[in-house]
């Protein structure tokens, strides 16, 4: 059963804090693949790894749906780094 942009929206803002998000249905509509920027307080002091992990098991069930899905994790500073 394929998921749709707000309830993945949904169940990311439910599990974390988060900053900034961004998702992108990258399977024109059908809800199989996505790519998303998540910037939150909560990856502080967390390798990539270890954020990458604790969003997976976050959203375990939404992403058993799905063809792929991939994450990309900051901290606020982070992210406000990235975009100068």
């Amino acid at each position: 059963m394929p998921i749709d942009v707000a309830a993945l929206e949904a169940a990311i803002r439910e599990a974390i804090l988060i900053t900034t998000l961004e998702i992108e249905d990258q399977s024109s509509g059908c809800g199989e693949s996505y790519a998303v920027v998540l910037v939150s307080e909560a990856f502080q002091g967390k390798s990539t790894l270890a954020r990458h992990r604790m969003v997976n098991n976050l959203l375990k069930s939404h992403i058993a749906q799905m063809h792929a899905f991939s994450q990309k994790t900051y901290t606020p500073q982070q992210y406000e780094e990235l975009k100068k």
